[in-house]
């Protein structure tokens, strides 16, 4: 019986651990603390662990100054240390694995990080960069909890709302090999809501039913746009998901790279140009500068920044400047300019050939970004006369909102949308914890999941089905006759599962066979275990997964099996195929929230 909910936000940026006791009526969420070097021979814990992973070589650093509690020789730096060390040299920095995990036109599984590094350099993939992450998150929960192992625990792992199946499922595989065990998944908005209802037990004061909230989480890789509903059912207030945005790589990497330019600009004005690596170099520092001036306890309005010069660093000498809060803030009007509702993200002329990278969002204006989400068809949110989904509250989320410019222009260009649209302002959500809500929320979810809190309802919109041939004999020219048997009826809702009674049905393993599947809007009764005789007009057939299913000792055949489907917290439809003796499952997979 696990002890604790173990949320953990796996970000571009910083990583972060958070936990609830498993028992109780009102789960109150703990940030742990995390163990990482700091500087060579020195550990500290620290609220968050940098997303960053250095590769040392030979001579960077004396034997023994890596050494953590938990494993004298660490094979890589990971944390607050390869951050720093990573600044100076760029070649040898692993960042934005996350990002890397989401990007389909790459081998994600291969070594190919540091991106840039050259020929020579060991690099790492970015599954394997995000295992060491996790597996650093592990090994320092158990050893601040020695008598409540880790493997023992509940932990849910967040991740962007717009990741796809493979990068769910790659992400699932990074927790695998780190050590987790049955392992959740949960979408980061909805963990910075849950963390928000956390935080406010009086919640149910504070929005009424009706009222639409938008979630914008801005993160170091990412921009995540939600709109969650609150409904009534029974008299109680409900919360429901019922909009998520499309991945949107576009994030504090971006503001980064663009205040490097600023000050590489500043340095050329002085006759001092940089190349391409020291730009790398430049870029990480702007990070770090950006991240002290932004800090919500800091009373700087500028910063040093500082690189090495060409050649090594006794014979280049540094090159030194520095970076101004009033540059920050004149680089975010890029990100967040005004403009209407009607004004959707642009595209630019390409050239032909493209250098192979991260494939960031071709316009960097995040208002243009919002303006397409809350354009698209939302059932069941308030809209204005043009069709404009219409929020009347707003949840900040992520490590670019510490920067005060950048809500304060998304609420004003919010506010004027929605003064077109014959509606008041938008109200903020307050007490938002920019930096460990998703970890916070996770934990919370975790504890909500078993009755200990309010959970946002997810229900899906259509019914499925999976296609059974019937039994017949074999009749030249026509085939056997399809039936459909109902897996998932409509509202089921995500994070639950249903095991279908009293049907039994031949699977073929050892070699392809074609699954079909169908859905339907109208039929909202068909229960789990339902046969629809005749497949007719009522039911859309999705696109057919051919698949060879691997027998567990034995030949290939027909197995009789039963089955239990499974809606995950990300949107995915799991059919599982349970042999009758117990020996053998398989699992087939499609995602409900794409459009049909």
């Amino acid at each position: 019986m696990p002890q604790y909910s173990i949320g953990i936000d796996l970000g571009t940026t910083n990583s972060a651990l958070a936990f609830t006791a498993a028992s109780g009526e009102a789960p109150a969420v703990e940030l742990a603390p995390l163990p990482q070097l700091t500087n060579a021979n020195e550990v500290s814990a620290e609220r968050l662990l940098p997303s960053f992973l250095y590769i040392p070589g030979e001579h960077d650093f004396p034997p023994g100054t890596t050494a953590l509690p938990w494993d004298p020789e660490p094979k890589y730096v990971v944390g607050r240390l390869a951050q720093r060390r990573g600044a100076e040299v760029s070649s040898r920095l692993v960042s934005s694995a996350k990002s890397w995990l989401s990007y389909s036109s790459v081998d994600r599984t291969a070594a190919m990080l540091p991106w840039k590094a050259a020929e020579g350099l060991a690099r790492i993939s970015p599954v394997d960069a995000s295992a060491e992450y996790l597996g650093h998150l592990r090994a320092a929960w158990n050893q601040e909890h020695p008598d409540a192992p880790f493997d023992d625990q509940d932990v849910l792992v967040t991740i962007p709302a717009s990741f796809d199946a493979i990068a769910r499922d790659l992400t699932q595989r990074a927790a695998e090999q780190a050590g987790f065990r049955n392992v959740t998944m949960l979408e980061e908005p909805q963990a910075a809501f849950y963390a928000w209802i956390e935080r406010h037990p009086d919640w149910r004061q504070r929005v009424a039913k009706g009222d639409l909230v938008l979630v914008v989480d801005i993160g170091g890789g990412t921009t995540d746009l939600t709109l969650i509903s609150v409904t009534e059912r029974e008299g109680e207030l409900q919360l429901e998901r019922v909009a998520v945005g499309e991945h949107i790589l576009l994030g504090g990497d971006n503001i980064d790279l663009a205040l490097a330019h600023v000050v590489a600009g500043d340095l050329a004005a002085k006759g001092t140009k940089i190349d391409g690596f020291q730009l790398q170099a430049l870029w990480n520092n702007c990070r770090l500068a950006k991240e002290r001036i932004l800090d919500p306890e800091s009373q700087t309005d500028e910063t040093p920044v500082t690189i090495l010069g060409r050649g090594s660093s006794l014979i280049g000498g540094t090159i030194k400047a520095k970076l101004h809060r009033e540059q920050i803030e004149q680089v975010l009007e890029g990100f967040v300019p005004r403009v209407p509702s009607s004004e959707m993200p642009r595209g630019s002329r390409r050239a032909a050939l493209q250098e192979m990278g991260l494939p960031y969002a071709q316009d960097p204006a995040i208002t243009r970004h919002l303006a397409k989400f809350l354009r698209q068809q939302i059932e069941g949110a308030r809209r204005g006369p043009s069709g404009l989904a219409s929020p009347t509250h707003i949840l900040f989320n992520g490590g670019v909102m510490h920067a005060p410019f950048v809500r304060d222009r998304l609420l004003e260009v919010l506010n004027g949308w929605l003064s077109e649209e014959g509606f008041g302002p938008i109200k903020p959500l307050s007490g938002e914890d920019l930096m460990h809500a998703v970890a916070r929320g996770a934990a919370y979810y975790g504890a909500a999941r078993k009755g200990q809190g309010v959970r946002i309802r997810g229900g899906i919109a259509r019914s499925y089905y999976v296609g059974i041939e019937s039994a017949m004999p074999a009749v030249p020219g026509i085939a056997a006759p399809l039936k459909a048997l109902a897996v998932a009826q409509f509202g089921m809702e995500e994070g639950t599962s249903t095991t279908i009674p009293g049907r039994e049905f031949g699977l073929i393993v050892g070699q392809p066979a074609e699954f079909r599947f169908f859905c339907s809007a109208t039929r909202k009764d068909d229960a789990p275990g339902a046969i629809i005789e005749d497949v007719g007009d009522e039911l859309q057939e999705l696109s057919p997964v051919e698949v060879l299913l691997t027998p567990d000792g034995q030949s290939s055949g027909i197995v009789p099996v039963g089955f239990e489907t499974v809606i995950t917290e990300t949107g995915m439809l799991q059919l599982w195929c349970a042999a009758r003796d117990g020996s053998q499952k398989w699992k087939l997979e499609f995602n409900v929230r794409e459009t049909v």
